[in-house]
């Protein structure tokens, strides 16, 4: 067999380099995740591998009334309120828009006043009452609040209505609302990308003059 010329590498060397770079990723990828990992997931992780990583995650028991119905329900630590309602509990109507606290689209009502779910933890609204967007109609008869959105073309696209309402109701309850200047003011935490400001704002000064109860 002839010699190898200096400074060519053959296949079974490139193979051999690919192998060894493969096993240094893996091992380092191994060793970040092991040094970010809380301990009691290492605990878990250590007893049964090959089970997927959020598993050994511990569940904790949450009671909460939404919308009038009582929930004995299960969840991780870090999920939040709005995850929950969203994700197991089917309730879409409040929405996920920027997911960190800006936009306004996930507002809820926890023991009635307005909250925003998305940065609020499932299991810190233990024994407290959820209202969604879901929760304001009696039936078929829409909510005074969400009558005047329709009325007044409050929306566009319709995204962030859910959440306009609900702070719309919170902001009469508050007192909030006593004249337009002050709906802006209070209700300056919600954005309508369509930009229906001033029909939301028509559609406040309605339910708050006609004294209607919300």
């Amino acid at each position: 067999m002839a010699n190898k010329k200096p400074g060519i590498t053959t296949e079974k060397e490139c193979n051999g380099i690919n192998e060894s770079r493969r096993d240094f990723l893996k091992q380092s990828s191994l060793l970040t995740g092991l040094a970010i990992t809380p301990a009691a997931v290492l605990k878990a992780a250590e007893e049964k591998w090959d089970e997927e990583f959020a598993s050994s995650l511990e569940k904790m028991p949450l009671k909460l009334e939404i919308n009038g119905v009582n929930h004995d329900l299960s969840v991780e630590p870090r999920t939040t309120l709005l995850d929950l309602l969203r994700e197991q509990l089917a309730l879409t109507g409040t929405k996920k828009g920027c997911d960190y606290g800006q936009c306004g689209a996930c507002t809820v009502h926890v023991n009635g006043k307005r909250v925003l779910s998305c940065l609020s933890l499932a299991v810190m609204q233990q024994g407290k009452k959820i209202t969604t967007i879901e929760g304001l109609a009696d039936g078929e008869k829409l909510h005074p609040m969400q009558q005047a959105f329709i009325k007044h073309d409050g929306f566009q696209c319709g995204y962030c209505t859910p959440g306009q309402i609900m702070s719309a109701v919170a902001c009469i309850r508050e007192g909030h609302a006593n004249s337009e200047a002050e709906i802006r003011e209070f209700m300056s935490g919600n954005i309508c990308r369509c930009g229906a400001y001033p029909n939301i704002v028509d559609a406040i000064m309605e339910v708050k003059e006609g004294g209607q109860q919300v």
